[in-house]
């Protein structure tokens, strides 16, 4: 079974019926397919071949959703690329990849040629323009437009890939500075969307709204899990108050997925009760530490919602863990989970171990790991980093935590030092090698604070070489030329002494985060 199947059994059930809205579009599922398929097409005609890798820039959009399908419809790969990385990262998301064709939408048409000089392996460029003309092709003159390709274009066969096949190379951030991509297969996404068929409860009659980038995992595990019901596709292109108020209203939205930052515009919003939400069934949220009074605040103003937390990341595809709306109480003999993950959703084993993978018994701290269907393959091109992560048959998630003896899941820290600002993953390492380039930097460590907007926020602490002066702000700027705006540090703290070591020599971030924590409950969701 494949990931283009859900197209084919919604064509054949509800051929008729909404699959794909947004701003001035509408398309049932029997148009929605013959898209798909002619955009196989054209990916087929530019020569791409089963197992190549198709990249794409873009906000969010319809012609995103039809990217994934066709993608896999040719028997290719998806490679999203993150809009918000600085462009040295987006050219190594291409060349690592190998990707052999590049669609971006209007907004990145300008972006695209720096992209094609630097990445020799892309030998097609489709540039998705919103208002249908020619306008962003004048400076690349190989470009296909969207639109025109696919009105020439016939309908293919489906590829029928599936199983253990490659669907898409998601990029996360690696430990060495540049990101790796996670191998995800058909089976990984199928048993995601397994899950959250049983705890989502999303059906044909569920309308979802995609407003989490679909660059992203948890974005496009949804997408996927939307089809297999039969659902519709509601798309934004970015989280704005009004326009997701919006979109909630006009397209009787039932369910859609929110970072803490998210709900707090909303709730802060002066005119979040000028809307109908009357068709919100279910809020779902993670990425990102949810603070307790966000989440009372939230629920009180939504009575009528159901709140769902998961916990995961993009190597699972993406979920391990599910908090259902029976724990998201207060009171009662169900409080207190709340500040949990959850527990194993079906078809997942979760476990704590040791650092000598032994396990380990409930209400002990160690790893978090996982292992079932929805682990992924492992890393692209790295096999080394592929055997560590997966040894043993299980996935090392670099999460600390501990099970109760009931099983719900209760996470303390990162074994990893990765920050999680605003719903973005930052890894530390990513920074410091930017701030090790900047001359005069002797050492350096960065760390997440705490921060009431975000969650989290990047924090560099920097020790200059002798007799050197670092500039705060010169420093702050050789950072935004090589990094996302939300890996760039929101603070930098100059010292003039060494930072404190560990017998072997390794900076100790835990006493460097210590000051910033003490009087908070640190935890991730």
């Amino acid at each position: 079974m494949g990931l283009t199947q859900g197209i084919h059994r919604a064509v054949q059930l509800y051929a008729n019926r909404p699959a794909l809205v947004a701003e001035g579009v509408s398309r049932d599922w029997a148009t929605f397919a013959d898209r798909v398929s002619r955009l196989a097409g054209v990916l087929i005609s530019q020569g791409v071949q089963t197992g190549d890798r198709v990249a794409m820039l873009g906000h969010n959009s319809p012609r995103f959703v039809e990217y994934y399908f066709a993608t896999l419809w040719a028997g290719a790969v998806m490679v999203p690329v993150n809009t918000r990385w600085a462009l040295p990262e987006k050219t190594h998301c291409l060349n690592d990849s190998g990707a052999r064709m590049l669609l971006v939408d209007g907004s990145f048409a300008s972006e695209a040629k720096a992209l094609r000089q630097a990445c020799s392996g892309v030998e097609s460029l489709i540039i998705a323009v919103d208002d249908g003309s020619n306008a962003a092709l004048d400076h690349n003159d190989e470009a296909l437009d969207y639109e025109a390709a696919l009105a020439q274009h016939v309908a293919v066969p489906d590829a029928d890939r599936g199983g253990e096949d490659l669907a898409a190379l998601f990029y996360t951030g690696g430990t060495t500075g540049r990101a790796k991509g996670v191998m995800l297969s058909h089976d990984n996404f199928l048993a995601n969307s397994m899950n959250a068929l049983v705890n989502l409860g999303i059906s044909e009659d569920s309308v979802h709204l995609h407003v989490s980038p679909l660059f992203h995992v948890a974005g496009g595990s949804r997408v996927f899990t939307t089809t297999v019901a039969g659902g519709t596709h509601a798309v934004i292109p970015r989280f704005e108050p009004d326009l997701f108020l919006a979109a909630i209203e006009r397209f009787r939205v039932t369910v859609t997925v929110v970072v803490p930052t998210m709900l707090n515009a909303l709730l802060q919003h002066p005119r979040l009760g000028d809307y109908d939400l009357s068709s919100l069934v279910l809020l779902t949220y993670g990425a990102s530490p949810m603070p307790e009074s966000l989440l009372r605040r939230a629920m009180a103003r939504f009575p009528g919602v159901a709140f769902l937390q998961s916990y995961g990341m993009t190597e699972l595809s993406p979920v391990a863990t599910c908090l259902s709306s029976r724990y998201h109480c207060f009171e009662g003999p169900d409080a207190g989970r709340i500040r949990s993950a959850g527990q194993a959703v079906f078809n997942a084993d979760v476990a704590v171990m040791d650092a000598e993978d032994r396990l380990l018994p409930p209400g002990e701290v160690g790893e978090i790991c996982v292992r079932g269907p929805m682990v992924m393959r492992g890393y692209w091109q790295q096999p080394a980093l592929t055997a560590q992560t997966l040894r043993g048959g299980w996935m090392h998630t670099g999460d600390a935590g501990y099970l109760d003896t009931e099983g719900f899941l209760f996470l303390v820290d990162r074994v990893k030092d990765m920050i999680i600002s605003g719903g973005e993953n930052v890894y530390s390492a990513a920074v410091e090698n930017v701030i090790y380039q900047f001359p005069g930097v002797h050492e350096c460590a960065v760390i997440g604070v705490p921060d009431d907007q975000w969650g989290e926020a990047v924090h560099a602490i920097v020790v200059a070489e002798p007799g050197v002066h670092v500039d705060r702000e010169t420093l702050l700027a050789h950072c935004r030329e090589q990094l996302a705006g939300y890996e760039c540090p929101k603070t930098v703290d100059l010292r003039s002494e060494a930072l404190p070591k560990s017998g072997a020599g390794k900076i100790l971030k835990a006493e460097l985060r210590a000051p910033f924590w003490r009087d908070h409950q640190r935890g991730i969701h």
